[in-house]
């Protein structure tokens, strides 16, 4: 039996096909190369890390690009697989560390549409999460199953997929004010364990520029007094989340997130509790919605978001619109259609306290 050779082409061509996608319109630089490659090394080594799902993609991927993918990239991409449900993340407290795991998320479908569903999950072993028959599109991080005819979601069916709805997918949290949930941390923090000195630790500078979410972190200053988001290292794996309360700089009390026995994963109680900080300070965070030129009337919108948004946010932006290339200043973007700015403002306003803007058209 001979050895056959490969040119890279083809050999790049091959790894699209062997990731379920079509060559001739995505390249493996694409963030939708990247997704599937990280859901097909997933469906082999589930339960793991999500350091070693990031290693093990960017081992089969980087020999075969020009240009290698950095450790943030794919990091930031396999952080949406989890945001959308494609892998689910549980938090396991040993006796001197506490490691992120990554599960299988259950093959499911939510109806964006009718006739249109987002697809979540992932199959053990590499099989593929839809059959043959159905059509699929992808974009970014998204799968969305395309169906014509009668009984759509019949078929979803007969493919063991299971329909969640959408209020359950979403996973929106109660409604509750910025000062509740503040004074809620508080509490925790005022009968927590003594910090003492911990070295690496960063917080959110509740002064800097709420639309600059990467200026804000830095190192606590001597003038530091109060509850901040912090960050703090382990001697494995990614920083910790916590909450820090800090006198003169100095920590003086913490408490590691998520609280509890809580699922959701820790940066998202990060992130909704700077959320209700910003607002309760008086500064709440912004986004903006921008209408489309060229429409009369405006049939859609750009929404900028200037700071990561939790779980339940993304998958909200998820299911009403689509990711778009994001505007000068903005963290990201999506194009939504003129009939869901309410809903969207309702969300975010309802559980982030955020407040929203008008951009003009360039």
């Amino acid at each position: 039996m001979g050895i056959a050779t490969r040119s890279a082409d083809e050999a790049t061509a091959l790894a699209i096909k062997a990731l379920g996608l079509d060559p001739e319109v995505f390249v493996l630089e694409y963030p939708e190369a990247i997704c599937a490659s990280l859901r097909r090394a997933a469906s082999f080594l589930c339960p793991t890390t999500p350091r070693l799902l990031v290693d093990t993609a960017m081992e089969v991927l980087n020999p075969l690009l020009d240009e290698p993918l950095g450790r943030d990239q794919v990091a930031s991409l396999l952080d949406q697989l989890i945001s959308t449900g494609d892998l689910l993340e549980l938090t396991e407290a040993g006796l001197d560390r506490t490691t992120r795991l990554l599960y299988l998320g259950p093959p499911t479908y939510v109806e964006k549409v009718p006739g249109r569903y987002l697809l979540t999950g992932i199959r053990p072993s590499g099989a593929p999460l839809a059959p043959d028959g159905i059509a699929v599109e992808y974009e970014g991080h998204m799968r969305t199953a395309v169906i014509e005819g009668p009984d759509p979601e019949r078929r979803l069916r007969e493919a063991d997929l299971h329909r969640i709805g959408t209020k359950q997918w979403i996973g929106q949290p109660k409604t509750v004010s910025a000062r509740e949930y503040v004074e809620h941390h508080r509490e925790r923090l005022s009968v927590a364990r003594a910090a003492g000195a911990i070295d690496g630790l960063t917080i959110i500078d509740p002064a800097a520029k709420p639309t600059y979410y990467r200026g804000r972190w830095r190192s606590p200053s001597a003038g530091d007094n109060g509850d901040f988001v912090g960050r703090r290292p382990q001697a494995y794996g990614a920083d910790l989340w916590c909450v820090v309360r800090l006198t003169n700089g100095s920590p003086e009390r913490l408490i590691d997130l998520p609280l509890g026995r809580s699922v959701s994963p820790a940066r998202d109680q990060a992130w909704r509790l700077q959320a209700a900080l910003d607002a309760d300070r008086g500064t709440p965070l912004d986004f903006r919605v921008t209408a489309i030129p060229g429409q009369v009337p405006v049939e859609e919108y750009i929404a900028d978001m200037f700071s990561p948004l939790p779980s339940w946010a993304e998958r909200y932006l998820e299911l009403i619109g689509t990711t778009v290339d994001r505007s000068r200043g903005a963290l990201f973007s999506y194009r939504i259609p003129a009939n869901a700015l309410d809903g969207l403002r309702s969300v975010l306003t309802d559980t982030l306290w955020m407040s929203m803007t008008k951009g003009e058209n360039q």
